[in-house]
């Protein structure tokens, strides 16, 4: 498994708006926005020299958490394939995919497509999910989704290899002898595990070719670093592995509005000597939010970024 960016190089992602409008990170403006907005934002960051967009996913939220998380989730594989056709450099991650609700011959048919289409751009982020009742309505254990999301990654590594007829035989899954056209155009899709409980490091360390972290501030990082390092080391796992971080919320320049406390705001050089010292953590990627008042203020920012933030990552 070769790596998806260079070692030694921090790059840059994001997870688009729009697509998910949790109350957490949603700005206003998103509510009454669309198509066209996604696809202009997803084109700038592609001429900004992103690593990737990001997009999340649930089926279906019950009513008790819709005030908190809303109802707003585009399905990740149609969301990915239509800036598939809109982008033409920026990889495609799924941030992240709740697996185990579907069969892995299901995931395997969509994601193996979403690449074939777009020339092998896909990075395959996953979870285990959190959301009960979106488990019980489609019939899966909610109790056992680690375990359910354990096997399908295994069903799917072998789904998703070079073969028409994948075989696998798992205890919950197992198929032979039935062909799945196209492959995905990457020999091996790229497998990027998202979560920071223990359950989630262990198996982004054993299964995964990289860690999603959720939401760990920058000085728990380290400890979570070391333990992949050590879970990966004591289960003889090798080859590359990529790191993740998701940023506080930044804005480029002096904002002349709210942008909230914790939001990193000023020079583009201030900016990247900041984020740099998520590279000196041991971190490979970072995912990067910006405040904005609407899509134009959204665009800047990230042309600003990827203009006068990005060149000094590197330094």
């Amino acid at each position: 498994m070769a790596r998806v960016f260079p070692e030694g190089r921090l790059v840059y992602g994001m997870q688009l708006p729009i697509q998910s409008q949790s109350t957490i990170y949603a700005e206003p403006w998103e509510a009454s926005a669309g198509a066209a907005d996604l696809a202009e934002i997803a084109r700038a960051a592609d001429r900004s020299g992103f690593a990737y967009l990001a997009t999340c996913d649930h089926v279906a939220i019950p009513r008790r958490l819709a005030g908190a998380m809303s109802t707003v989730w585009y399905d990740p594989v149609a969301t990915l394939s239509f800036l598939a056709g809109v982008t033409e450099h920026v990889r495609l991650l799924s941030h992240v995919a709740i697996l185990g609700l579907r069969h892995p011959l299901i995931s395997a048919k969509q994601y193996a497509t979403l690449d074939h289409l777009c020339g092998g751009r896909l990075i395959l982020g996953v979870g285990a999910g959190h959301v009960q009742e979106e488990f019980e309505v489609l019939g899966v254990d909610f109790a056992r989704r680690g375990a359910v999301l354990d096997e399908t990654l295994d069903a799917l590594r072998a789904a998703l290899g070079p073969e028409e007829y994948p075989e696998f035989e798992g205890e919950l899954f197992s198929f032979g002898g039935l062909g799945q056209l196209p492959r995905p155009a990457q020999e091996r899709i790229p497998v990027w595990v998202g979560g920071s409980s223990p359950a989630a490091v262990r198996r982004a360390a054993v299964r995964g070719d990289g860690w999603l972290p959720q939401g760990d501030p920058r000085e728990k990082l380290p400890a979570q670093i070391a333990r992949i390092a050590q879970l990966r080391a004591e289960a003889g796992v090798t080859g590359p592995f990529e790191v993740g971080a998701i940023t506080e919320a930044l804005y480029v320049g002096e904002p002349g509005w709210d942008t909230g406390r914790r939001t990193l705001t000023g020079k583009a050089e201030a900016l990247a000597e900041s984020l740099r010292a998520y590279g000196a953590l041991g971190v490979d990627q970072i995912q990067v939010r910006f405040r904005s008042r609407d899509r134009a203020e959204l665009v800047d920012q990230i042309t600003a970024f990827g203009a006068e933030v990005a060149p000094h990552l590197n330094d």
